[in-house]
């Protein structure tokens, strides 16, 4: 094998042990089945908790200053039920999106052992990741944050501790539409409380007092109007992405790269998992996505040099300052 030098790897250049292969330490053993994937970093675990905690706020107001203390009770029973389900939903998507393995790739297996049992052809190249150490497959990106690389990487997202990727994307998108929709039940019913408390006497409306009553709602309908128009952006902004097979990197980056797209369709469906059904809605149900290969698109077919060449300018363009990869060569 030999190294193709280009400008993409000036940097490394100084930093030599990062191109060999040698190098790298082999990947360490795989844990036991389910074992649970959580990243420890400081500002995201606070996001988490901050999160879990508005929605707690929100459970508290809606419970015990509008719903218990109305007199009517079937309006109370109905929304209750709602809002709790709605909730629960989305606490649940919350932990399923922040424990869920995005889809790291398997850390240091840039190994020469490895390397060499690809078998790599003429004309076929891989990519290696030197933070991590491992071969990158296509459409993968190192997360700083993780230290892995994750395949399908769309951002990393601190309000759920984790990358949203291949494997956990169903879940982000789920907890998005389910806090935007407790964020408008909780709008519409803070309206409705304020409409009828204006019409009754406000020592009527709440077992607080009205100076009481009035703060917490104020404060839960800025928060509501906030969590809903900014979940309501990233529902959208993950749906395009899922039709269109476009990651938020890839859409940054606009790279030039050919890549097979699939359909809208068949996409949303690899995302959710199989046909419709309800089974989309529910975030204890798992992408029926069968298990990723582990050298699934680690080998990467270009004509010629010169179309590496024009692959590595174009992800030096957006990448130069965040990630270096390192690139083996079957030596013709």
């Amino acid at each position: 094998m030999m190294l193709v030098p280009t400008h993409h790897f000036r940097d490394i250049e100084r930093k030599p042990e990062y191109l060999q292969p040698e190098k790298c330490t082999p990947p360490p053993f795989p844990g036991p089945a389910g074992t649970m994937w959580f990243i420890r970093d400081g500002c995201g675990i606070a996001c988490a908790i901050v999160t879990w905690f508005l929605v707690l706020y929100a459970e508290f107001v809606v419970l015990f200053v509008m719903l218990i203390p109305s007199r009517d009770y079937v309006y109370s029973v109905i929304n209750g039920v709602v809002f709790n389900l709605l909730a629960f939903l989305a606490l649940a998507s919350h932990c399923r999106a922040m424990l869920t393995d995005p889809g790291a790739v398997p850390k240091g297996n840039a190994t020469k052992e490895f390397i060499e049992s690809l078998q790599l052809k003429p004309g076929q190249v891989v990519y290696k990741c030197p933070k991590c150490c491992s071969i990158k497959p296509d459409r993968a990106h190192h997360c700083s944050v993780c230290k892995r690389c994750i395949r399908k990487m769309d951002h990393h997202c601190p309000w759920v501790n984790n990358c949203v990727g291949e494997n956990n994307q169903k879940y982000f998108v789920l907890f998005t539409m389910y806090i935007a929709l407790i964020s408008l039940h909780a709008l519409i019913m803070v309206g409705f409380h304020f409409l009828h408390c204006f019409e009754e006497d406000w020592t009527k409306c709440s077992s607080f007092s009205p100076p009481t009553t009035v703060i917490l709602l104020i404060l839960l309908c800025f928060e509501a109007l906030l969590f809903l128009i900014f979940t309501s952006v990233m529902f959208g902004t993950q749906v395009h992405s899922i039709c269109t097979d476009e990651t938020g990197i890839e859409r940054l980056q606009r790279k030039k790269q050919p890549r097979e797209h699939s359909g809208s369709w068949k996409s949303v469906q690899e995302a959710f998992g199989g046909e419709f059904s309800l089974n989309w809605f529910n975030p204890f149900t798992r992408p029926c996505q069968p298990e990723t290969p582990i050298d699934k698109g680690l080998v990467r077919q270009v004509s010629s040099l010169s179309d590496m060449d024009n692959m590595e300018t174009a992800e030096t363009q957006s990448e130069e300052t965040k990630e270096r990869d390192s690139v083996e060569v079957l030596d013709e």
